[in-house]
């Protein structure tokens, strides 16, 4: 083998190894985070008209000025909404003064069944600060798309079927700007160290 032959293969051998050592270090080195996710965030939320249980109309001006968490479910929902109503309550009293500042809303996906009636007998069971919003079919949603909210209501059969969906809180400061979400089923002691956190720290 001439001398050049064997120059000519050290350096393809060393090619392939450094090649070959990007490759692994590529998969063992985390991806920075993609900047379009701070997009898609800052992007939830916006502009809403619904009606209350006790019949008045409420926009997202109307709170203006408080924080708002909001919750998207429906009255005929199994376990994921009472559960997360409940987390609420106990957040609102774990929070004590720090509470006044902050306005619970809970808002139905489920138009056709919760009316506001519906809605009024149903919030009997909860926290009495929680304010519980409907409307019409394209006004739930245009609300659900404004927080991208998932829902997916199974096949019809009456007034008999169910409704999946986000299982999350929207926390959203007093300038009306999406700050962040909270799991559903995140204990209403754990919530309201969170909501501290976040009221206190987010401008």
């Amino acid at each position: 083998m001439t001398r050049n032959i064997r120059i000519l293969l050290s350096s393809t051998i060393a090619v392939v190894v450094i090649g070959a050592a990007g490759l692994v270090a590529s998969t063992l080195i985390p991806a920075p985070a993609p900047k379009i996710a701070s997009l898609v965030t800052g992007s939830i939320g916006g502009p809403f008209t619904l009606t209350a249980a006790d019949g008045r109309t409420v926009t997202d001006q109307t709170y203006q000025g408080t924080w708002l968490l909001i919750y998207f479910g429906y009255t005929s929902c199994p376990d994921a909404c009472p559960t997360a109503l409940n987390n609420m309550g106990v957040a609102l009293d774990r929070l004590g003064p720090d509470a006044a500042a902050l306005q619970p809303i809970f808002i139905t996906v489920d138009p056709k069944r919760d009316t506001r009636e519906v809605l009024a007998d149903y919030l009997k069971s909860f926290d009495p600060h929680i304010v519980a919003l409907t409307g019409t079919a394209d006004q739930i949603a245009a609300v659900a798309k404004e927080y991208r909210v998932y829902v997916s209501a199974h096949s019809e059969s009456g007034n008999d079927y169910t409704v999946d969906h986000s299982n999350l809180h929207y926390l959203i400061n007093p300038n009306g700007r999406f700050v962040n979400v909270l799991p559903g089923d995140l204990p209403g002691d754990d919530m309201a160290d969170r909501l501290r956190e976040l009221m206190k720290h987010t401008v």
